[in-house]
């Protein structure tokens, strides 16, 4: 008999439980992911400026495509390990440089825009 291809995982990410599918042998790659998300999203949730689960996980998949593509271009430009400045979205880590700033200042205002008052995407 063949076995599943994929598994069902029960994770929690900001106190909330989701049933995750998950390829067999990717459990510990999963969990790395769960745990990476929830720890973003209650970093932006700590810091009170956002209380609208939606918006946290938007930011929080921002901020981890943010630092993945830092880490990607400073890969690409030197096969030497480059220190990240560890800027953010939501400006939690160092400072962002006033451009920077300015991008995602805009950003937030689409943002806000695109969720309006109710908050919800639909």
């Amino acid at each position: 008999m063949n076995k599943p291809a994929s598994k069902q995982i029960e994770v929690q990410i900001m106190g909330q439980s989701y049933l995750l599918a998950c390829p067999v042998g990717g459990e510990s790659a999963l969990l790395d992911a769960v745990e990476r998300v929830d720890t973003a999203m209650c970093r932006i949730r700590d810091a009170g400026k956002v209380k609208a689960r939606d918006r946290i996980a938007v930011l929080a998949s921002l901020n981890l495509a943010f630092e993945l593509s830092q880490k990607e271009a400073a890969s690409a430009q030197a096969p030497a390990a480059t220190p990240s400045n560890g800027t953010t979205i939501n400006g939690s880590s160092n400072e962002a440089s006033p451009h920077t700033q300015t991008r995602l200042d805009d950003l937030m205002r689409r943002l806000d825009q695109t969720l309006g008052s109710d908050g919800q995407l639909i």
